[in-house]
């Protein structure tokens, strides 16, 4: 399988891209591009990262356009986005990652790097797929801001070449990172920003159940699980993004591609 020559089609969402690609589509893209090319990344945007980027300065907007894939990442911000005639195609980072396991795409022998996650995250995930070749760094708090320990994640990197790199220290870092890897010209893979998609994956946490998800309500289970960490994103944020859903004009379905 090789790597279609064309980038896909893509919606724009309030200045953001998504690239019109479910998970099989986007799985379909990973598996087809040349390990040995040069390091490319995916963002898989959910209401959160569609807030941010609204407000972020133009590095940051960048980061993400310059992307390989943008992604999906939100059944609630499909539903938000389809309101106004939007369509838009769902790649969810959780299930993505769980996908490569699953797929075959990582298996005991195929080389990781995760850069992020509490060290017990990395070897439950060792130690419940038989990952012998997974390479584990987790940077310091703060360490976006540092030089030196950004260059460290992207020296790791380097030093443990792997057809999938792992960023999993949250947004809009993993993305920064991403973007610092790429920069280097020297590293080779994909590295995919899924937050915090390992802990899913090992039963680290609990993903909401499958009805829940259907029903758009994933946001509901996770702030019940984690409601002193995501109060503040769930309840306060969601007054502005619906305000700035409303902004945005609506298009005729049939042109939209719904």
């Amino acid at each position: 399988m090789t790597e279609p020559a064309t980038a896909p089609p893509a919606q724009r969402l309030l200045g953001l891209r998504f690239d019109m690609l479910d998970l099989e589509e986007t799985l379909q893209r990973l598996a087809a591009r040349d390990a040995a090319a040069p390091f490319a990344y995916v963002v898989t945007p959910n209401a959160d990262h569609l807030l941010r980027h609204a407000r972020a300065d133009a590095a940051l907007r960048a980061i993400y356009e310059n992307a390989w894939l943008s992604v999906c990442d939100s059944r609630v911000l499909r539903l938000l986005a389809a309101r106004r005639g939007i369509a838009l195609k769902l790649a969810p980072g959780s299930d993505l990652t769980a996908a490569l396991f699953a797929r075959g795409l990582v298996g005991p022998e195929t080389p990781l790097t995760v850069i992020g996650g509490a060290p017990e995250v990395a070897e439950a995930l060792r130690a419940r797929l038989g990952l012998r070749r997974l390479a584990h760094h987790n940077p310091p708090m703060g360490f976006i801001d540092d030089p030196a320990a950004v260059a460290d994640c992207v020296d790791f990197v380097l030093a443990h070449p792997a057809r999938f790199v792992l960023l999993c220290v949250g947004s809009p870092r993993q993305e920064i990172l991403a973007a610092r890897i790429a920069a280097s010209g020297r590293a080779t893979g994909i590295g995919l920003c899924v937050g915090a998609a390992l802990e899913f994956v090992t039963g680290a946490k609990q993903r909401a159940p499958a009805w829940m998800q259907r029903a758009h309500l994933e946001w509901l289970h996770r702030l019940l699980s984690e409601p002193r960490r995501l109060w503040r994103r769930y309840l306060l944020e969601a007054p502005r993004l619906l305000w700035l859903m409303r902004q945005v004009p609506r298009q005729d379905r049939r042109r939209a591609g719904g």
